[in-house]
């Protein structure tokens, strides 16, 4: 995620992959029968060219070594340690290209009594307290969503490392390298959760529909779906009672205080979910739209296909596949007005960029390639 950032905004991004099978993630999602990876893959391998090499073999390490001579960043997730084993950590590299910026992602970190455990995002939501946020009141914790979402958000946190330490490289010229966690920014992102719990001891547990900052703050149910209605403050919450025909709810003796509102936080929902259930989604949506109430449809990704705000700000991007015809993806945030990223290109073949990169970047000749590829090493 991290590279494929970079990529949509200029990066040449090489992806190196094992000769045989490649990446796992070619093979993880939804396949998509007509061609050989999955959706996953020719999602979030966009803007990639990939290059085959076995790094545990040294003739592989090698051409490895020679390509971060000649380029500005490496990106690793490996468990902790195995780069080491083939030679081919940050202290090795660096002394090859004393600029180079590494990212290692890793589920525990690089150190630390865990450091050596595997780790996924399902891991990290659960080490990290979302998990145990996620869920009915007196429920099981429950997957918050994707159960990719730790690894979309350290990548983003990863090339937030990137730009961070390029920044700081313009100054000195010395690169560095970053080491992130997959549940850190999972724990970075828990509210207040931190301070609340070191100061007052509070352990905050699952809160279903709603939450303990505001009311109502929620998900409700209409005749044909689920709406989300946000009212963090006193003033979102009299437009509110005046869309809902009841302005008196506003009023100080009643519920027109936040405070007033958390007290009774189960009857002022119950208040709202009766008057959303007596309507559709379409309409609730308008009508609060209409009054300025913060709303929106809790979407499906039928619904996101067929909204037309979602059409305009060009959230998603068709390009042209071999076997598929055309294959849609989510296109490049955040917009920038001068320098806007793009997305050129879906996940690559296998190898594709072999002779590209190793003859056009390394000088490497046909000869040489065959013979590494008869021995596998690419």
């Amino acid at each position: 995620m991290a590279a494929a950032i970079l990529g949509e905004f200029g990066a040449e991004v090489i992806k190196i992959e094992q000769p045989r099978g490649g990446d796992p993630l070619r093979r993880f999602g939804v396949p998509s029968v007509e061609a050989d990876d999955t959706f996953c893959w020719m999602s979030e391998a966009r803007n990639k060219k990939s290059v085959t090499l076995d790094l545990r073999r040294s003739e592989g390490a090698d051409i490895l070594r020679e390509l971060v001579a000649k380029s500005d960043i490496v990106c690793e997730n490996f468990r902790p340690g195995t780069l080491e084993n083939w030679g081919l950590g940050y202290e090795e590299l660096s002394r090859i290209n004393p600029a180079l910026i590494m990212l290692r992602v890793s589920g525990f970190g690089q150190d630390g009594p865990y450091s050596a455990r595997p780790g996924f995002a399902r891991i990290a939501h659960a080490f990290g307290g979302l998990a145990h946020l996620t869920g009915m009141e007196g429920g099981p914790p429950l997957t918050p969503g994707s159960t990719s979402l730790a690894d979309y958000v350290s990548g983003v946190y990863g090339a937030l490392g990137i730009l961070l330490a390029m920044r700081a490289r313009d100054t000195d010229g010395k690169g560095q390298y970053i080491d992130l966690a997959l549940y850190e920014p999972i724990l970075r992102m828990l509210d207040d959760l931190v301070p609340a719990f070191a100061a007052r001891g509070i352990v905050r547990g699952r809160q279903g529909l709603g939450t303990s900052n505001a009311c109502p703050h929620g998900h409700f149910e209409t005749r044909d779906g689920w709406i989300a209605i946000a009212c963090t403050n006193d003033r979102m919450f009299t437009r509110l009672a005046a869309a809902m025909g009841r302005p008196e709810l506003a009023e100080q003796e009643l519920y027109g205080t936040t405070a007033a509102r958390l007290r009774d936080s189960a009857k002022v929902d119950a208040l709202v979910q009766d008057w959303v259930g007596a309507m559709c989604t379409d309409d609730i949506v308008a009508l609060c739209a209409d009054q300025d109430v913060p709303c929106a449809r809790v979407n499906t990704i039928e619904n996101i296909f067929a909204d037309p705000h979602i059409a305009h700000r060009q959230n998603q991007v068709a390009l042209p596949h071999d076997e598929l015809g055309q294959v849609h993806v989510s296109s490049v945030i955040p917009k920038l007005s001068r320098t806007p990223g793009a997305v050129d290109s879906l996940g690559p073949t296998l190898g594709s960029s072999n002779a590209d990169i190793l003859g056009s970047v390394l000088g490497m000749d046909e000869g040489k390639m065959r013979s590494l590829r008869a021995a596998g090493i690419i």
